[in-house]
């Protein structure tokens, strides 16, 4: 079995509550930093552990930390990204909605390494149950003492504050966040200045998401140096992962990176393998945003070594022969899966999810959104596969937030790995109407890439 560290007291009924966290162990990291740490030894023991950003980038959480502007006089603020509406990503919402606490332990241990009396907990309008149950944890641990004014008689101030978004994608670019924060259009901002420098209120803020910041409490409960002997490489810890699509066992799963994808997909500990003995075709394994990858190459590295859960082995040859750890959303398709279609629905959500700003996210997700349905039900061209991939290199780099990216590097790995796919839809006009009509099962014309169990 994995180590577990985030979801070792899951199973715990009344977990949620403040009492049973308390007495199994909850609100110790807290104490421990109020009574006997330093907001720079905080910072430090987060920079030992080696913790990345677990929201998509992986951008080394005290390394960010550390580019805090502290100016005289000024207020700094801490935000927590809990607007998690990358397709295919679940697992914040399982923390907060289960284990609440460690949210909230998180959020004090943290704003006290920045030095920020005032939090913010910015969560997706969808999960329109979850604030209710942040908002009583948030009650519970100020009647504890541990928020509001001289927590636990340290002199320490700090206020928590849950805002509801209403329902954007972009919001989860933390920009675009702050924008939606100060009661604005959710667009995000050029950078920069960075929000280190200038976020909320144009002062100095930091945005981390939802795992990033409950990960700091195992991280002050074992030590830095202790938590980085977990995974392996670059990718110490563990890390949540929402697995759906064509497995057996769909749900969050929390690994030690150490693993194998095969393992992750195949294991009874796991995934359980895949429905009535289909073959793996492919798999988007870090939410939609990231490139899909057939199986030859998710289960082996273009070394022909195997592919491990990590941030570098999962981006290991860039993104011809690679993809990312993203936000760990991990979709597995079987071979009875159609990847245009698939990416045609990717694109529909991107271009309605664009929020207007940059003219290449604009027009340019609605042209592949338009282009992909015509492949896909049968009335394309080969001329439009290769305006397809023109459309999407021209999106990629040229807007001011990462959604252009977002959406144009699912349909430029869909071509280059599946483009025999693509031009079947083609060649095979009938066939790809009906099937796109429901009224044909979908055969798939591609031999699929064997995998090794």
């Amino acid at each position: 079995m994995g180590r577990k560290l985030l979801l070792d007291k899951a199973h715990i009924e009344g977990i949620r509550y403040y009492k049973t966290y308390r007495d199994n162990g909850g609100y110790a990291a807290a104490e421990k930093v109020l009574k006997n740490m330093s907001p720079d030894q905080v910072v430090e023991e987060v920079k030992k552990s080696g913790l990345r950003g677990r929201g998509g980038a992986g951008f080394p959480t005290g390394l960010k930390w550390s580019f805090l502007a502290k100016p005289e006089g000024v207020p700094r603020y801490l935000v927590c990204n809990a607007d998690e509406s990358e397709p295919g990503t679940f697992k914040d919402r399982y923390l907060m909605e289960f284990i609440p606490h460690l949210l909230i332990e998180g959020l004090l241990i943290s704003s006290f390494a920045l030095g920020a009396n005032t939090t913010y907990i910015y969560i997706r309008g969808e999960y329109a149950w979850i604030p209710d149950i942040l908002e009583q944890a948030i009650s519970e641990a100020k009647e504890a003492g541990w928020l509001g004014k001289n927590i636990q008689g340290t002199g320490f101030d700090l206020e928590i504050y849950v805002q509801r978004g209403a329902g954007a994608y972009i919001c989860g670019e933390e920009t675009a966040l702050i924008e939606s924060l100060e009661g604005k259009r959710g667009n995000p901002r050029i950078k920069p200045p960075f929000p280190a420098v200038k976020g909320l209120y144009q002062c100095p803020t930091v945005v981390n998401n939802v795992e990033t910041l409950a990960t700091v409490v195992p991280i002050i409960n074992i030590g830095g140096e202790e938590y980085a002997k977990y995974g392996t490489g670059k990718s110490t810890g563990t890390k949540l992962i929402s697995a759906c699509g064509n497995i057996n066992k769909p749900g969050v799963y929390e690994i030690e990176m150490n693993i194998s994808v095969e393992e992750f997909i195949y294991s009874e500990e796991y995934c359980g393998g895949i429905p009535n003995g289909k073959r793996l075709k492919a798999c988007i394994p870090g939410g939609s945003s990231v490139p899909i990858v057939p199986a030859n190459l998710l289960l082996k590295t273009a070394k022909g070594e195997a592919r491990m859960m990590t941030y570098e082995s999962l981006s290991d040859g860039g993104f011809a022969t690679g993809t990312m750890m993203g936000s760990g959303g991990f979709i597995v398709l079987d071979e009875d899966q159609c990847v245009v279609r698939h990416t045609m629905t990717l694109a529909r959500f991107y271009h309605h999810e664009s929020c207007g700003q940059c003219s290449p996210c604009r027009e340019g997700t609605g042209w592949m959104e338009k282009v992909l349905k015509k492949i896909e039900t049968g009335k394309g061209t080969l001329e439009d596969i290769d305006l397809l991939w023109d459309i999407q290199r021209r999106i990629e780099g040229n807007t001011i937030c990462p959604l252009g990216d977002a959406a144009a590097w699912p349909v430029a790995a869909a071509i280059r790995h599946f483009r025999d796919e693509f031009e079947w839809h083609v060649t095979h006009p009938e066939e790809a109407q009906l099937r796109s009509f429901g009224l044909a099962h979908y055969a798939d014309p591609l031999p699929v890439p064997e995998a090794t169990v």
